[in-house]
């Protein structure tokens, strides 16, 4: 990988591989918004993140507004860095996801993020910033739920999202599922929104996924979309090499007027039916109210039996 621009500070930290602290009472955590503006305020996030004994920094980006985005982007991205850039600062969550991210990231330079890392959460379109933090710097991130979805969130998804800031244990139990593949497999965990996925490939921002446990989700998507973004993650060898698959939520998927004629699970399976890894699917991440919390960038356990599936970090 390239990893020579300079304005990202990215070639003198590849090899950087040191965890952020985990968050404790009274560590400040500033919200941004990266991609889309946001339609409403944030009380409920806000009353929730200081109910955890946290400071809640608010970014300029949060009442801004350009078109369908949080201010343009320099400004989005002039936000994102002063956040980066202050160490006081132990966790950076992405109010909302739509689009927009890609638009400002590199205007950012992560060159301190490297020596003073942060947590940063997010779903949907942060996909971008968590596979960019991982690739560049080996940095695990949290892809869970944001302010804006947080007013709809479930209690345990938001129970993740504390554990997952705070360092405590995480572990999952899923029901059997017919097409589920049985199996064991551990490795780090990568990704997040299947659409932003193939997006960054061949980007500074793509990642290896040899070894790793894939986590994939989307909304809104057409089922002959989702078929083809797999397989052309397939055709770029992608999903050969990995050590598990695990589908979380295929949310409002759309069909045409000719029935595509498979479900998102069949899509799936037929995609890596020449590989032998465990596959598991409807783990509860991504567009839904139960969007539960994952570390990404984290060594995890996936065990695929005709029990059902668990899901733990090492």
């Amino acid at each position: 990988m390239d990893t020579t621009a300079t304005s990202s500070g990215l070639s003198d930290f590849t090899d950087f591989r040191t965890n952020p602290p985990y968050l404790k009472a009274g560590d400040k955590i500033a919200v941004t918004c990266p991609a889309k503006k946001l339609p409403n305020p944030m009380t409920d996030a806000i009353n929730l993140l200081q109910s955890w004994g946290l400071e809640v920094v608010l970014g300029d980006t949060v009442n801004a507004s350009w078109h369908q985005f949080a201010g343009d982007d320099e400004f989005r991205a002039k936000d994102f860095q002063r956040f980066i850039d202050d160490d006081s600062i132990k966790a950076i969550i992405a109010a909302r996801g739509g689009y927009g991210t890609v638009r400002m990231i590199d205007m950012v330079d992560f060159s301190r993020f490297a020596t003073h890392p942060k947590w940063v959460v997010g779903f949907s379109d942060i996909t971008l910033l968590h596979a960019h933090l991982f690739a560049n710097f080996n940095a695990p991130s949290i892809h869970g739920q944001m302010p804006m979805t947080i007013p709809d969130a479930s209690k345990r998804s938001l129970d993740t999202l504390r554990k997952a800031l705070f360092g405590e244990a995480i572990s999952y139990q899923l029901e059997p599922h017919a097409l589920n593949r049985h199996g064991e497999g551990e490795g780090l965990l990568i990704g997040g929104n299947l659409s932003l996925l193939l997006s960054l490939s061949g980007s500074v921002s793509d990642m290896d996924y040899t070894g790793k446990i894939l986590f994939i989700e989307d909304v809104s998507e057409y089922l002959y979309s989702i078929d083809r973004m797999l397989r052309a993650l397939k055709r770029a060898g992608k999903l050969a090499k990995l050590n598990g698959l695990i589908v979380g939520g295929f949310t409002d998927v759309k069909d045409n007027d000719i029935p595509f004629g498979q479900t998102v699970p069949e899509i799936v399976m037929e995609v890596v039916k020449d590989y032998d890894y465990p596959v598991c699917f409807d783990f509860p991440a991504g567009h839904v109210p139960d969007n539960c919390s994952l570390v990404l960038g984290k060594l995890l356990h996936l065990s695929v039996t005709k029990s059902g599936a668990n899901i733990s970090y090492s």
